[in-house]
């Protein structure tokens, strides 16, 4: 097996399961770098969303009052390979957003925006490598720290401290691969009566790698992600949050040597809403991650 081969092998590894997608589960840079003993990486990556469509249950219903909600998230995140089966990761959140919905007769806008609630996580790997095909078996315990603030009108942070397990699998070659991730998620009840439930998740990334130049090491990959998630009944400062969702989209990846980038748009193909709430709505990513 060539150096250059190996190289390519790895930039595949590196990419294939991608950044966090708005669900906390993924682990930075790309989930699997650096994959060497003292290796460290981080990513900066904005994810947006906005949503105007109002849903009872798995209804959608006519919005009457006008409510909506935008998030934009911008993520700082970094890892640490003590050696290559262990690895420190940390996921810091500045969050910017807004709600708006019908009080007294008029229209009320909220917001907040500031640090949100940082995640820690140690990331517990065991690989199996044959020829040419690489696999990897994942346990990770996280915990939400409440280091946002729950003063705003539209709280950054719920001021609980949370913990989360995710377990993993991926398998690769060269030309294609898989990735499942599922995760759990125990909230605990935070600040201001915020308590949002517990959640589960799984996440799943398929895609080929349709470029590759051996000279420079850089290439492309397209892949899909589906990510389903159920979270129990819970509330926050305007009431009742919890549903579930189910949700698509494609994905974008280039890569240099050390550097990826990465874009994606997930939409939601089916939505379930305790109480009345406004819907997820269509998500949009981007980031760039760097691996030393």
């Amino acid at each position: 097996m060539g150096r250059r081969w190996l190289q390519a092998l790895t930039a595949a590894l590196l990419l294939a399961t991608g950044f966090p997608i708005a669900s906390q589960a993924h682990q930075p840079v790309m989930d699997m770098a650096p994959r060497w003993q003292g290796g460290w990486g981080f990513q900066v990556r904005n994810e947006h969303r906005s949503s105007n469509a109002l849903y009872r249950g798995d209804k959608r219903i006519e919005n009457t009052e006008g409510k909506k909600r935008t998030v934009n998230t911008t993520w700082l995140e970094g890892v640490y390979t003590f050696k290559r089966e262990v690895r420190l990761t940390a996921k810091i959140p500045w969050v910017e957003h807004n709600r708006t919905f019908a009080q007294g007769g008029s229209h009320k806008t909220q917001t907040g925006s500031g640090l949100g609630d940082a995640i820690f996580g140690l990331q517990l790997k065991r690989y199996f490598n044959r020829a040419e095909r690489t696999a990897n078996f994942g346990i990770t315990p996280s915990i939400r720290v409440p280091s946002g603030s729950s003063n705003a009108d539209y709280p950054v942070g719920d001021g609980s401290w949370d913990v989360g397990l995710s377990t993993s699998f991926s398998t690769e070659v060269f030309q294609f691969y898989q990735f499942y991730d599922l995760f759990y998620w125990h909230n605990s009840k935070g600040e201001r009566n915020i308590n949002r439930g517990d959640e589960v998740g799984l996440d799943v990334n398929i895609g080929v790698h349709p470029f590759h130049d051996n000279e420079r090491n850089m290439g492309m990959f397209l892949m899909g992600d589906l990510s389903v998630r159920f979270e129990s009944r819970g509330r926050d400062t305007r009431g009742v949050t919890g549903g579930s969702r189910v949700s698509l989209g494609p994905v974008l990846v280039l890569y240099w040597n050390n550097l990826m980038f990465r874009a994606e748009t997930k939409v939601p193909v089916y939505q379930f809403a305790r109480g009345t709430q406004v819907g997820r709505g269509t998500e949009f990513n981007a980031g760039l991650g760097v691996t030393f």
